[in-house]
């Protein structure tokens, strides 16, 4: 009963073939003891279907090994509920392989706290779909750091929202590459902070296109540090407004 797979002790769960746990019901999976779900073996885990995955409770979930996430297989990386997810260790998550991490839906990586996203390698960081960018959540955006920010691909800073880039730190900006600058679109220079535009090197604003430059706020504009005027190419200034130019 339900009741008795409660009571089973962790050496008594780490008993348990791969084959009695795959038969369980959900309702006895979700009853077993954190103790004797971090007990499991990574065999064991792997052998638990999608639907036993799902029915893991948050507090079982947390209580999962780095190992044992390592050895979940994608399919039951799918199936893990987005509470379930929340409840990882940030070490079980820097566990994820590429392959898991690029399988997991937009909800459930919109779903991870903001520790959880800092704690992510920039490899880990590179397998994030295009759909998962545009998911992040303003506070996901602006726990990224510098290294993370600059392993994007530029399909990655295109997909991102304009409020997350707006959340990223000074840091994160000035970490992007000349490359990552000229996949950003107009909508997202034109959404920057003044912030962020005054913490351009002069290399990245070298980087910008006419048509970033054309994007670029009265507000912007003001913002610049004279090295970074200087830095304007003649393409880019003959393209800039009059408004920009008197300030």
């Amino acid at each position: 009963t339900t009741a008795q797979f409660a009571g089973l002790s962790s050496t008594q769960g780490a008993a348990l073939t791969t084959a009695q746990l795959a038969v369980m019901e959900t309702t006895d999976v979700a009853a077993l003891s954190p103790a004797s779900v971090r007990a499991l073996g990574t065999d064991q885990i792997n052998a638990l279907t999608t639907s036993e995955i799902t029915a893991l409770t948050s507090t079982q979930a947390g209580a999962l090994s780095s190992t044992q996430v390592a050895g979940l297989n994608t399919a039951q990386i799918a199936a893990m509920e987005t509470a379930d997810l929340r409840a990882l260790t940030t070490l079980a998550v820097n566990a994820l392989s590429t392959a898991q991490v690029a399988v997991l839906g937009t909800d459930q990586f919109s779903a991870l706290t903001s520790a959880q996203v800092a704690s992510l390698s920039t490899a880990q960081v590179q397998a994030l779909s295009t759909g998962d960018i545009a998911a992040l959540t303003t506070a996901q955006a602006a726990a990224l750091n510098s290294n993370q920010v600059a392993a994007m691909t530029t399909a990655q800073l295109a997909a991102m929202e304009t409020t997350d880039l707006r959340a990223l730190t000074s840091t994160a900006i000035r970490a992007l590459g000349t490359d990552q600058i000229a996949a950003l679109t107009t909508d997202q220079i034109g959404a920057l902070t003044t912030t962020q535009v005054n913490v351009l090197t002069s290399t990245q604003m070298a980087g910008l296109t006419t048509a970033d430059i054309v994007a670029l706020t009265t507000a912007q504009f003001a913002g610049l540090s004279s090295t970074q005027a200087a830095a304007l190419t003649t393409a880019q200034l003959v393209v800039m407004e009059t408004t920009d130019l008197a300030v």
